[in-house]
């Protein structure tokens, strides 16, 4: 079985996460989504409601799994018996950035990184815009999976 985590913050999970977790499950058996607890970031929503929001989102779909972590994704993947990482880029500067962690991670476990480009009209949506707008109260209906709620 090819069993993937396909890590991040996901403050919120947005159209493009979805597109890569959609996209990842035709070629890989289960995906653990796993939402990363990252003391120095300030978040906007708590890590159990980001979870929640999440499994919601699948609760019909039994190849995703929704987990979340405090430690090294390399341990975490391993914890969750994960041979692989999937990784979205949206741009040359996301690229540049993934390498590296991809090439440090395989080197310490052997775990390969598979990176998947962001569909050309989800380049510009990122977690960090739409927090922004959340954060003025702007409408971000368009910019996460239609049946998420916040």
């Amino acid at each position: 079985m090819r069993r993937a985590i396909f890590p991040g913050t996901f403050d919120p999970f947005t159209i493009g996460h979805y597109s890569v977790v959609n996209r990842a499950l035709t070629f890989i058996d289960e995906i653990v989504i796993g939402i990363g607890i990252n003391e120095n970031k300030n978040t906007y929503f708590p890590t159990e409601k980001r979870e929640e929001m999440i499994r919601n989102l699948y609760w019909n779909e039994p190849h995703v799994i929704v987990q979340s972590y405090d430690c090294l994704t390399i341990d975490f993947a391993k914890q969750m018996n994960a041979n692989l990482i999937i990784r979205g880029i949206r741009t040359v500067k996301d690229f540049e950035y993934e390498e590296t962690i991809a090439d440090i991670n395989r080197k310490l476990t052997g775990i390969e990184t598979i990176l998947l480009f962001t569909e050309p009209e989800l380049t510009c949506v990122s977690s960090t815009t739409v927090r922004e707008l959340l954060q003025y109260g702007k409408d971000i209906s368009m910019f996460i999976p239609k049946g998420m709620e916040l």
